[in-house]
């Protein structure tokens, strides 16, 4: 009796509540976009044997505390490079090696279906730099400009493997998730404005640069920077959309007529008029906005909102620096998710293939961002664990 109770004291029913609330839209609008028939097929069922996966995900991650996650954070990161370096190996003309829009990033399991091992690669990254940070504050506890630099140093070379990984395999998208997770780790982690201020600069120039060569340049950043047309497709389609609007402008001009027509209420459940490519993963936005309008849009980003601000309010009361650093990283992944996938949906940001959190149909996705709140759930649970304790020594 005394077990229950301290179980359901220290479960996260408020996250497990948020879950549900997404399950229902995610269902609601996969449901609605697959009436197109683009593909043929009921992805409902599989949408929500996920979901189930994904809460064994979060039971299994549950069981372990932080502490033996920061015990495994390296060797948890150097497992997660092993799928990644298989797939840079192997050709893509393997069965079990699958290929989409340029981007060799998937297995095919017979039975199973897609999986794509960055999504979880994220996961695993955010363990090992939080392990690093932590190791490293054990080790320069009085903090300084060169100490600094050297950490900066050591998540640089964390962060350079896996990124280089998923840049081999044109994923562009994944790539600026590592991107935004190291950025917010290395603010975390408390390194010197006097050094990120400079990087940011140089960040923004770099990034400002490359779309003038894109511009201007093309054949030297495809043929020397390596970028592939593909890429460069994708930056001219979102800055002038009805340019290729036969080619690579057509989701964008698609998702903006869809989410436009909805205007303030929406068309209703099964409304849609608009067709739009990968309405059900990449563009699922597009449906909501088309068939709820403003009002339906705005509710499910109050509802990453509320998420966001949970994840946020758990971590203000961490009391372990890994588990700070983690979750963090975690929320870091999220927002950057949904800020890039609604923003390219409507134009503010170029298309990258990101799908929308926990809303998108497709299995690793919803897998890699379960793994991450199974995290948080541990943290919560084994949190409230050390508080009793304190208390009943007190």
């Amino acid at each position: 009796m005394n077990t229950n109770k301290q179980f359901t004291d220290r479960f996260d029913w408020v996250l497990g509540f948020l879950l549900l609330l997404f399950l229902i839209v995610s269902l609601m609008a996969i449901s609605s976009a697959q009436t197109t028939g683009q593909y043929g097929m009921n992805f409902i069922p599989r949408q929500l044997f996920w979901y189930i996966v994904g809460m064994v995900i979060i039971a299994m991650t549950m069981f372990l505390e932080p502490e033996q996650y920061k015990k495994m954070a390296w060797i948890i990161y150097g497992i997660g490079l092993v799928p990644l370096i298989v797939l840079w190996i192997l050709p893509d003309t393997l069965s079990f090696v699958e290929a989409r829009n340029g981007a060799q990033s998937w297995f095919h399991l017979p039975g199973i279906g897609s999986i794509q091992p960055a999504e979880f690669m994220k996961t695993f990254y955010i363990l090992g730099v939080a392990r690093l940070i932590v190791k490293h504050h054990e080790n320069y506890p009085l903090k300084t400009i060169k100490s600094d630099l050297l950490l900066l140093a050591k998540i640089g070379g964390l962060f350079i493997v896996p990124f280089v990984l998923i840049m081999q395999q044109s994923d562009l998208g994944t790539g600026l998730v590592f991107i935004a997770i190291t950025a917010a780790l290395v603010i975390v982690a408390g390194i010197s404005w006097k050094i990120i201020l400079p990087i940011v600069g140089s960040v923004a120039a770099l990034g400002g640069s490359l779309i003038w060569m894109a511009l201007n340049m093309q054949d030297f950043i495809v043929n020397t920077l390596g970028f592939s047309p593909y890429q460069l497709a994708r930056i001219y389609s979102w800055l002038d959309p009805y340019s290729y609007a036969s080619n690579e402008g057509l989701h964008l001009i698609s998702s903006l007529n869809a989410i436009g027509s909805g205007e303030i209420f929406g068309k209703g459940y099964g409304g849609r008029e608009v067709y739009v490519p990968e309405n059900h993963t990449d563009f699922i936005f597009a449906v909501i906005g088309e068939e709820y309008g403003f009002i339906g849009a705005s509710l499910v980003i109050v509802l990453y909102f509320v998420l966001i601000y949970h994840l946020t309010k758990i971590t203000l009361q961490l009391k372990d620096p890994f588990s700070t650093y983690v979750a963090a990283g975690i929320i870091a992944m999220i927002t950057f998710h949904v800020f890039e996938n609604i923003g390219m949906t409507i134009q503010l940001l170029p298309i990258t293939g990101i799908p929308l959190p926990f809303i998108s149909y497709g299995g690793s996705s919803l897998m890699g961002n379960m793994l991450a709140l199974g995290l948080i759930f541990s943290m919560k649970f084994h949190h409230k664990t050390y508080m009793f304790g304190n208390q009943d020594d007190d």
